[in-house]
């Protein structure tokens, strides 16, 4: 079995991407509301905050920052993906390593996690997660995809609102693999 190495940092601030096991699936978008209250019930009883996020049909990327002594992301996504498991009928496909472990086939079972070193590093994360939505081509101005927390950056005056304009097929690339 691979050995993951996390960096537990206490107080850390990190960047997430998240992915459901049938990447087709559009789960995310479509239980949006069940994702927020999985969200806000782990924040209730274990405090982060949410710097940036962005829900995509089948995925989700999101900054966070940890309180001051705690550094475990780990548990946190385990509540927020089994709360938000619970809360949706039991018609996945489960493989039979999942069956044996009594676990459910939404989710993939790892993440990616990247420390943030940096106030450079930290804008580049952010910017990364409110321009996915456009990169992925679901929408042409990030500011016309709703799940996304660029909308309160805006409020807060972090964003112009037109801010990455609109991209019609630019050809950028924006960061993810292929």
């Amino acid at each position: 079995m691979t050995a993951y190495r996390r960096n537990f940092v206490p107080g850390g601030c990190f960047f997430f991407t998240v992915n459901l096991a049938e990447r087709r699936l559009s789960l995310l978008t479509d239980h949006v509301a069940l994702l927020r209250a999985a969200f806000r019930e782990t924040r209730q009883r274990h405090p982060f905050a949410i710097d940036a996020i962005v829900i995509l049909p089948d995925h989700l990327h999101t900054v966070w920052t940890l309180p001051e002594g705690d550094a475990d992301f780990a548990m946190r996504w385990q509540l927020i993906k089994s709360t938000f498991s619970r809360g949706l009928a039991h018609n996945e496909r489960i493989s039979q390593s999942r069956l044996a472990k009594r676990e459910r086939g939404i989710w993939q079972r790892r993440y990616w996690e990247h420390t943030i070193r940096d106030d450079v590093d930290f804008a580049r994360h952010v910017d990364y997660v409110h321009i996915n939505p456009v990169k992925h081509g679901l929408v042409n101005r990030v500011r016309d995809w709703a799940p996304s927390s660029f909308h309160r950056q805006v409020r807060l005056g972090n964003y112009p609102v037109d801010w990455a304009g609109d991209q019609l097929d630019d050809g950028r690339d924006y960061g993810e693999r292929g």
